[in-house]
């Protein structure tokens, strides 16, 4: 007998395939779909398969009486009631490792993007103006990187941005024992040091705006932020008076509050790149994502155990 299993986030055709072979699959990827989907089959769903940002509430799992396991797709599970699956025995994995080579490459190139001002130069190119006529951009080697969330994305962005020589300095809840970077104790010290801020951290209530107008300020007007976390930690509004004040140099964002949707504050303003939350999108990443939820629901269902469990 097929595991009941609900997907509740897009799936590719060729993934969608394997999942209705190998389970009793109900396939439920926007949020109409999704109440439906749990009004007439929660009673006998066993494994859900999510992403952090949409996650799985206690009123939706209460609705499946029958739930074993929660799934993520990515490192991300900040909307997923955690607390309330525990209560039940419900066991909950994400898909860490699978995608942070990826995102820390993402990271470096919105990096360079937007301190060399990639979008403007392509512009006025196109336009036929001359190097002559164009502000000099900053060198990106040298310059001085701080991370926000040295886990294992952060590690994989330092380790890129020694390449450029970089100085890095870093903010965690904790420092990390060993870490050869150094360690600041909030974050608006650690943007009054650093030349650019890279955003790794992860979503939910205790990194929510953590980069707030103060912070942008400390910052500057020679300073950038990158944010490849999650779009809660940045507060939208302070952002984008930053960068119509010139009071920030420029910003690369992979992720933002307003998702799915465009960030309506930001997408008018120049020394900005935007790009639609896809920092841990590559064929590569995917494929590496959904074979980690495949050997969770394997493992849970025969009695291995799940291999990344959160």
């Amino acid at each position: 007998m097929k595991t009941p299993l609900l997907v509740l986030c897009p799936v590719n055709a060729d993934n969608l395939d394997v999942l209705a072979e190998r389970y009793d699959l109900v396939y439920a990827p926007t949020a109409a779909e999704r109440g439906d989907a749990i009004a007439a089959h929660g009673a006998r769903i066993q494994a859900v398969l999510t992403i952090g940002t949409i996650g799985l509430t206690a009123t939706e799992m209460a609705a499946m009486p029958a739930l074993q396991l929660v799934s993520c797709h990515g490192a991300g599970y900040e909307n997923v009631d955690v607390d309330a699956a525990k209560a039940r025995g419900i066991v909950v994995t994400n898909g860490r490792g699978a995608n942070d080579e990826c995102v820390a490459d993402h990271a470096m190139g919105l990096l360079i993007a937007c301190m060399r001002d990639f979008r403007k130069l392509d512009q006025l190119c196109r336009a036929g103006v001359w190097r002559t006529k164009i502000a000099l951009p900053p060198n990106v080697s040298g310059k001085r990187l701080g991370i926000l969330g040295m886990g294992t994305i952060g590690e994989k962005i330092a380790t890129r941005a020694r390449a450029f020589r970089m100085d890095i300095g870093y903010h965690n809840r904790n420092a990390k024992p060993g870490s050869p970077h150094g360690y600041f104790e909030n974050v608006l010290a650690l943007a009054e040091w650093c030349d650019v801020l890279v955003c790794a951290a992860p979503g939910g209530a205790s990194t929510h705006h953590l980069v707030d107008a103060a912070v942008l300020k400390a910052l500057g007007p020679e300073g950038f932020l990158v944010n490849v976390g999650r779009g809660s930690i940045v507060d939208t509004q302070a952002l984008a008076e930053a960068l119509r004040a010139g009071t920030l140099g420029g910003a690369g964002i992979d992720v933002y509050e307003s998702e799915p949707d465009a960030p309506a504050e930001l997408i008018d303003l120049d020394r900005l790149i935007l790009t639609p939350h896809l920092a841990g999108w590559s064929p590569e990443a995917i494929a590496a994502q959904f074979s980690i939820f495949l050997d969770n629901v394997d493992g849970h269902f025969s009695g291995r155990g799940a291999v990344t469990p959160v």
